[in-house]
């Protein structure tokens, strides 16, 4: 698989990651059994970067993660975590001493001495304007709690306000077919800062894997099912922030572009692999195809020039009116 490259980090993992959302929690039932074949699914197909967070299931993402690490001692991966959404949300919140609490517990559902990326988790705006929340970061990698440190954000004037930090590894932030704004001025500043790029919701909540239509239900402790006027957190982690009779119409708009060598799921993921600036893409799998596929999406053609003209057509006409100026 092809290796990029976290430069604030001095950290090449491959271009495909994994989301672990789905085996913590808020995704329907995934076994334990389940979550451990994916991991070992995603790695035997070259994944070498995992993305959770001490939210996910309150510990069970990570405790699966490190679960599968103990098998895999010699596998040169890279396990992202993030912290701050167990607590109320308020920016006093974010302070050295909850740091050192978060990032213990982390270690130890983890089972590692020192966590490889620590990211803030969608975290109150102000909190990104806090020197002494960054100053703090600093203390935990002097510490050595952790070896680097990034944010995970909402909103690309967010990220923006993060890259400019210069202790910041990396910035997670939702990009797909379906969302473009990133693309204006978040890669570009990041690339020209030698920020690391992570792009999560790549699949807008399973939305371009082409496989659901007006009927499809999804389970009730599924954010799909609960989430979708952001009643739990923000709208635009789910389905990427689109309607989904509007997101169902755009795909098919999408779908005569796949052909027969590849799914409707690696098309979307190869959108967002072409971009400049883009690290890491992080598509969840709930179980081992989902895994295999998503992997080999790194080994596949990039998309054309023709090809991506199409996805900005759709991405105009369609989407940018309801999603482009909210994040």
């Amino acid at each position: 698989m092809e290796q990029r490259t976290f430069p604030r980090l001095d950290r090449a993992v491959g271009v495909v990651g994994l989301g672990t959302w789905q085996l913590g929690a808020d995704w329907g039932t995934v076994s334990e059994e389940a979550a451990l074949r994916v991991l070992a699914a995603a790695v035997d197909s070259g994944v070498s970067f995992l993305d959770t967070a001490d939210v996910y299931g309150d510990g069970r993402s990570e405790t699966l993660i490190g679960r599968f690490l103990r098998t895999r001692p010699d596998a040169g991966l890279t396990v992202a975590t993030k912290m701050g959404r167990r607590v109320e949300q308020r920016p006093e919140a974010y302070t050295l001493a909850h740091f050192r609490e978060w990032t213990d517990r982390s270690r130890r559902n983890l089972g590692v001495d020192t966590l490889d990326l620590v990211q803030l988790h969608c975290p109150p705006t102000p909190v990104f304007a806090d020197d002494a929340v960054f100053d703090a970061l600093d203390t935990l990698v002097a510490e050595e709690r952790i070896a680097g440190y990034g944010v995970s954000v909402e909103t690309c004037a967010e990220a923006l306000t993060a890259i400019a930090r210069p202790g910041v590894a990396s910035v997670q932030i939702i990009l797909n077919a379906l969302r473009h704004k990133p693309l204006e001025r978040v890669l570009p500043a990041a690339a020209e800062a030698g920020v690391g790029i992570i792009a999560r919701v790549p699949l807008a909540s399973g939305l371009l894997s082409g496989r659901y239509d007006e009927h499809t239900t999804f389970a009730p402790d599924d954010h799909r099912t609960y989430n979708r006027q952001g009643q739990a957190f923000d709208v635009g982690e789910t389905f990427a922030g689109v309607d989904l009779t509007l997101g169902l119409a755009a795909v098919r708009r999408l779908a005569p572009l796949v052909g027969t060598e590849r799914t409707m799921a690696q098309f979307a993921l190869r959108w967002v692999i072409d971009q400049p600036g883009v690290t890491v893409v992080i598509p969840g799998a709930r179980d081992v195809t989902q895994a295999q596929r998503n992997a080999e999406s790194a080994g596949q053609q990039a998309l054309s020039d023709q090809e991506r003209a199409v996805v900005a057509d759709v991405y105009d006409d369609l989407v940018r009116p309801q999603v482009h100026d909210r994040w």
